[in-house]
């Protein structure tokens, strides 16, 4: 399936009395857009956006967020079936290629990832050097860019071969690497993947799994991973995905490209809002002290984590198979009483029936059903972040690929106002006072 940029018209804008025609731009859904591409070179002026809300950096066909209408569709597909009747390893076919596997594509895809799961041995030593109380996003940084150390025979952006063994390897060994970041922390020896696990089967033996004895797999904690990773999959040009474009616009290798955004994301105002939202929870303590906190929240005393979204002004389409999730694992592991837990479903009730949240359309999001559910199924809220780049790094990969791909791709170089000091003579440092 094609889909390109088509033209939608135009628009006039006036700068200095002189009048510049601007093209309109219209992609498959969404808002048209005015290319200002040659307003600078016609005009001498530029555009003023910061964060870029307002401002097109790219043409994708990977991700489409509508988020007045609460619509979120991969390639398409709404997230909400995706979540229901597909799993993640056929997600990430679908996100690299741009359509659904057939039985026997998706039958490949699965054994190429599944067997580049292992980590050089060497590769092992490298977590040795990290503090044992260090943060596992501060490995996660470091270790995903050390790959390019150790798999240089795949870092060549120009080569399509050499790129698809490198998105295979990072979708492969990212897990591998989380869990052991994971193991690290806790003191427990590092556990090998296994081949006849299921990639979230297989993420969740190598983080709980110990030589001691046998562990089985829950298959209801397996669906919810995987569901968690599909959720989590990619989410348009957000600030990591932004950032993993624009280091790989330089040509740099993909593995740099993903640690940079494995970086980005590791902020407490985007992958770590999970974490800052179990850490709310923990703060109110108890359901009896919630009435005081959410006063406090209308008071603009507390500030509320895991509520409403930058992009979604309706109720986020992931949080609401998010929420069925959070509950199957709650159901399955008995621990609707966790005082913790009792916090959560409490503030949940509330922010769905108080006219104050719902007017300011503040419903729970991803990050707050996601936080209790990891929570619940034995991950420390380090962790929870770390889980978020495992998902996400299908996204990045896509984009990045995608980016790499484009005939129109240049280097990033926003542009700024300044407004320092204009040119000015140098003085000696005697005659300065």
């Amino acid at each position: 399936m094609e889909s390109k940029v088509t033209s939608n018209g135009s628009a006039s804008i006036s700068v200095g009395g002189k009048e510049v025609t601007l093209p309109v731009l219209k992609g498959s859904v969404g808002p048209d857009v005015v290319d200002i591409r040659k307003l600078y070179g016609e005009t001498d002026v530029f555009t003023f956006d910061p964060g870029f809300t307002s401002t097109a950096s790219c043409e994708s066909q990977i991700t489409y967020i509508d988020g007045d209408k609460g619509i979120l569709l991969y390639r398409g597909y709404p997230i909400e079936q995706l979540a229901e009747h597909s799993s993640f390893l056929e997600v990430c076919y679908l996100l690299l290629n741009g359509e659904l596997p057939t039985a026997a594509e998706l039958e490949q895809f699965t054994h190429t990832i599944t067997h580049h799961t292992m980590v050089h041995e060497q590769f092992d030593r490298f977590f040795q050097g990290f503090r044992r109380d260090a943060h596992p996003m501060a490995i996660m940084v470091s270790a995903v860019g050390a790959l390019s150390a150790f798999y240089h025979d795949s870092t060549n952006v120009h080569d399509l071969q050499q790129r698809e063994i490198s998105a295979h390897r990072m979708i492969a060994k990212v897990p591998t690497i989380a869990a052991r970041a994971f193991k690290y922390a806790i003191g427990q020896p590092f556990v090998y993947p296994k081949n006849d696990l299921g990639y979230a089967e297989n993420f969740l033996q190598m983080c709980f799994s110990v030589p001691a004895e046998d562990y089985k797999v829950n298959p209801i904690l397996a669906k919810a991973m995987d569901r968690i990773f599909i959720l989590h999959a990619d989410h348009e040009q957000n600030a990591s995905t932004s950032t993993v474009r624009l280091a790989g616009s330089s040509g740099a290798n993909p593995f740099a490209c993903i640690a940079a955004g494995v970086a980005c994301l590791w902020g407490p105002s985007h992958g770590g809002a999970n974490e800052e939202a179990l850490n709310m929870l923990r703060s109110i303590g108890h359901v009896d002290n919630i009435p005081e906190f959410v006063q406090g929240v209308k008071d603009r005393k507390y500030k509320l984590m895991g509520f409403g979204h930058r992009v979604y002004k309706n109720y986020d389409p992931r949080a609401k198979v998010m929420q069925q999730t959070a509950h199957e694992v709650l159901d399955e592991l008995g621990k609707h009483d966790d005082p913790l837990l009792k916090v959560a479903l409490e503030l949940e009730r509330i922010a769905l029936s108080d006219d104050y949240f719902i007017s300011r359309k503040l419903y729970p999001n991803v990050d707050f059903y996601s936080g209790i559910t990891l929570n619940a199924m034995g991950f420390p809220s380090e962790m929870f972040t770390v889980l978020f780049a495992l998902a996400r790094t299908v996204g990045w990969i896509a984009q990045w690929k995608e980016m790499i791909e484009d005939p129109a791709q240049k280097i990033g170089r926003p542009r700024q106002i300044y407004t320092g000091s204009p040119s000015r003579d140098f003085v000696p440092v005697d005659k300065r006072g």
